[in-house]
């Protein structure tokens, strides 16, 4: 691997908040009580953290019980063991290749941490809560030809309408065939698939298959996950739920400040905050309502806390009064849900942990860099439409010769046409503006002819049109990145399963920039 750093300012469709966090943290700082980019900001976050020993020793019972003993389990039974968290919703196929990033960001940083005499576990979120099917119901891979493949289940029948948290759902049957056809050919395609396949048997729930993946390609790197929807940490949530639903109207006025504070600095809310807005949801009879009432009222539902479920602003809180956590790992989106949930941390822990950008990857494979070259592309050249990407193959494709006449013209009728502007404006300036139109037609019509010159060389290159359909279907699939589109699956069926591990190598905390890694 020779990985090379590209900044977040050249990839589409990044937020100006996460640009600033990113190259900034100055101008976010008052979001967020800690720089990430200061080594010395994780000592003060450990400290901070005021963890009871009753709430350590039920929290480490509950992990056991879903997911059996374990060295990092026995760690944090430690007083003193802090929690690196990352996570995400419990997606087909563990979602995008980012979620593997995520769980991969958290190992090494609390590698890191405790190499530093700062003892501390990675642990993983299971967003099992959102009732959101649609959103975890899909995950793509690409064939043996680098085409995208959809994948996708359907609602059990008794989820239909009804907003169901989606980790107690069951599978019927995973398209697990459908992976492996597609898989069929990668060196280790039918590794991959059977991994797959044994953690997504028929009836399996979505956190299930979920957790069973995840282990499964994470080997060896020992990260626990939790499960908010176990009964065992619902119970152990109970006091913070209890303290949030009688603090809802001194935190409804804290976020709809900080909205404003946040607009008021040219950045965007990442969650809707109106006057109306609930922090609440109840989970009764299997379904997630959201709670709508008066924000003075919601202090009547203490006695039912346990059955209470955070919305996206609050979750993080309660996951870090659940956890010793003295970091947590997220992508942009989350980072954003965090510049508002920090008023919500102030009141209810008095404490936020560091909050760090998770490693962001594009993954190259050696006919994808050889094409780049022969093309003279980089990889922000790649990140258009696929259309833009055949016009700058097609313009590379021209030969040098010929390239060079188009601009020797182009440059020669400029000279000219600058002369006879001068004479024309000296003989009567009234024709001047005429003389504008005509010269902006001339250089319109020899950049066209030019167009399409480039455009009937790529049309006699089949090569060249594989290629460019390729380095679309690669590195920007249905127009996005990569790492946020395909799972991380076809990857590690063309290049291993120690590919996870090679790619953990390269996590560099002290970079923020996104990574490109040639495979």
């Amino acid at each position: 691997m020779e990985p090379a750093c590209i900044r977040h300012t050249d990839l589409p469709g990044v937020s100006r908040l996460f640009l600033d966090f990113s190259y900034h943290f100055d101008r976010v700082a008052r979001f967020y009580p800690l720089n990430p980019h200061d080594p010395a900001s994780f000592a003060p976050s450990a400290r901070a953290v005021d963890y009871p020993a009753s709430r350590r020793a039920a929290l480490v019972a509950a992990l056991e019980a879903q997911n059996g003993p374990s060295p990092a389990l026995r760690k944090l039974a430690d007083p003193g063991t802090v929690a690196v968290v990352a996570g995400q919703q419990v997606g087909l196929f563990c979602g995008p290749a980012y979620t593997i990033y995520k769980a991969l960001t958290a190992v090494r940083l609390a590698r890191d941490l405790t190499a530093q005499g700062i003892p501390a576990v990675p642990i993983f979120w299971l967003a099992s809560e959102d009732h959101d099917f649609p959103e975890v119901s899909n995950a793509f891979s690409f064939d043996l030809s680098r085409q995208p493949v959809r994948f996708s289940i359907d609602p059990p029948a008794e989820a239909a309408g009804r907003p169901i948290p989606v980790g107690d759902l069951r599978i019927g049957r995973a398209p697990v065939d459908e992976l492996r056809h597609s898989l069929a050919g990668f060196a280790h395609g039918a590794e991959i698939a059977s991994l797959t396949e044994e953690s997504y048997a028929p009836g399996v729930t979505m956190t299930q298959g979920f957790r069973a993946l995840l282990r499964r390609l994470l080997p060896g790197m020992d990260l626990p996950t939790l499960d908010p929807l176990d009964p065992a940490i619902r119970a152990i949530a109970r006091p913070f739920l209890d303290a949030a639903l009688r603090a809802a109207p001194e935190l409804k006025a804290a976020l709809l400040d900080r909205c404003a504070d946040l607009n008021a600095a040219g950045y965007h809310s990442q969650v809707l905050v109106e006057p109306k807005s609930s922090l609440f949801f109840l989970l009764e009879n299997g379904e997630r309502i959201a709670l709508r009432r008066k924000d003075s009222e919601f202090a009547a539902l203490a006695d039912r806390a346990a059955e209470i479920s955070p919305n996206a602003l609050l979750r993080p809180v309660m996951q870090d009064y659940l956890l010793p956590t003295a970091a947590f790992i997220g992508g942009p989106g989350e980072l954003a849900y965090l510049a508002q949930a920090q008023v919500l941390y102030d009141r209810l822990l008095g404490r936020m942990p560091v909050v760090l950008g998770r490693a962001s990857f594009t993954l190259l494979e050696p006919r994808t860099s050889k094409l780049l070259a022969r093309f003279d592309l980089s990889l922000p050249d790649t990140l258009v439409p696929e259309s833009s990407l055949r016009e700058r193959v097609a313009q590379a494709l021209v030969p040098p010769a010929l390239e060079d006449s188009f601009v020797d013209t182009a440059g020669e009728l400029d000279h000219r046409l600058s002369r006879l502007n001068d004479e024309v404006e000296r003989f009567d300036p009234t024709l001047a503006d005429a003389l504008a139109k005509s010269r902006a037609k001339i250089s319109y019509q020899l950049e066209k002819i030019r167009r399409k010159t480039a455009r009937e060389i790529l049309r006699r290159d089949a090569q060249a049109v594989s290629g460019a359909e390729h380095l679309s279907n690669l590195l920007f699939p249905h127009r996005h990145l990569q790492e946020r589109f395909y799972s991380i699956l076809p990857f590690l069926a063309s290049h291993g399963p120690h590919l996870a591990n090679r790619l953990l190598e390269n996590v560099n905390l002290a970079c923020p920039d996104h990574r490109v890694i040639t495979v």
